[in-house]
């Protein structure tokens, strides 16, 4: 790491927050933000990752920087997706504890201070939403899905806010999956947790970034890629499907030697039964070469993310160029922030 950057030493706690498409909410989420934590403590720093914002998110992060030196804004590439905005944020943190939220304030960062007095004994605090500002039909949809892939027993809705120990974050750091979904790769890490219940309230300001689109492509990237529900469901279907027709057989092997005089069924229920084996088939293969195009995708070990520039307190590096940093997998703790020398 160069010299031309100072390094934050001695943080007791680091907050992380994906930003994208909500540059309305900055100034609020700063302020807020700001008295939130200084109720626990005064060694904090604010760490935003703009995913690729087009709505301005970039410029109001630079003005939050140059006027507060606990800010540290970092810019990706591209729009990489939330996920991998989080581990951008969560590789430059310099706390012992990490706060992770949204942007847009549905988090009250009021209940920051909840979560710092729920961790005695535990290494993760995770939040569950109640009194959901969502509709009814987005609400069972994400409990559904929750159910097909959290690997934990009960389940539940949990939020992306949650408190990781400096034990969690460098953990989270050496997972190398590339499709990745940061409540599940918690849930899959399995540290002592405990949870606690947080209020859901409106956004603050602007539109969500999720569509109905970019909802069904983030549960169908999940519920594929993130988890093998989808390939056990197929196996299961599989064996229905062949324990099915061995008992087909073995009723008509029964009937023919019972001696009934019913009529042999006609070529119609053939045709519809290899329709149906040749659709499973097919749907089958299919799913297999999905699995089979990620894995292609995860063996190029392309980097989970680009960062372009960056802010520190009132010093901005982007004018000496682009500056990309991977996440790497560190064995203990070491402050990624600054420029990587080659």
């Amino acid at each position: 790491m160069s010299d031309n950057r100072a390094v934050t030493v001695g943080v007791e706690l680091s907050v992380v927050v994906p930003v994208y498409a909500c540059a309305d909410c900055l100034g609020a989420l700063h302020a807020r933000l700001s008295r939130s934590l200084a109720s626990i403590t005064d060694s904090y720093e604010l760490l935003f990752v703009d995913d690729g914002s087009d709505d301005g998110a970039w410029d109001a992060l630079e003005r939050l920087a140059r006027t507060d030196n606990r800010v540290h804004a970092f810019r990706l590439s591209r729009n990489f997706g939330q996920d991998a905005a989080i581990t951008a944020g969560l590789a430059q943190t310099c706390g012992r504890w990490a706060v992770v939220m949204d942007c847009d304030l549905q988090e009250a960062p009021e209940d920051i201070p909840r979560l710092w007095a729920a961790r005695h004994g535990h290494e993760v605090v995770r939040t569950v939403r109640r009194r959901w500002r969502h509709s009814w039909l987005r609400r069972q949809t994400s409990r559904t899905y929750r159910r097909l892939t959290l690997e934990s027993r009960d389940r539940p809705s949990y939020s992306n806010m949650s408190l990781l120990s400096r034990q969690v974050i460098d953990a989270f750091l050496r997972l190398r999956d590339r499709d990745r979904e940061y409540a599940i790769a918690l849930d899959w890490l399995g540290f002592s947790s405990t949870a606690i219940e947080i209020d859901h309230h409106d956004r603050h300001a602007g539109r969500s970034a999720y569509t109905p689109r970019r909802l069904l492509r983030a549960a169908l990237d999940g519920w594929f890629f993130r988890s093998t529900a989808l390939l056990r469901m197929v196996v299961a279907l599989g064996f229905l499907i062949s324990t099915a027709g061995i008992g087909l057989a073995a009723f008509e092997i029964i009937d023919y030697f019972a001696g009934s005089n019913r009529d042999v069924p006609g070529y119609t229920s053939l045709a519809v039964l290899l329709l149906v084996l040749g659709g499973f088939i097919i749907v089958s293969v299919g799913v297999v070469g999905l699995y089979v195009g990620r894995i292609f995708e995860q063996v190029k070990d392309r980097p989970l993310y680009l960062i372009d520039r960056r802010t520190d307190g009132d010093l901005d590096t982007a004018d000496a160029g682009a500056t990309f940093e991977t996440i790497t997998a560190r064995p203990a703790h070491t402050p990624s922030r600054g420029r990587r020398e080659e």
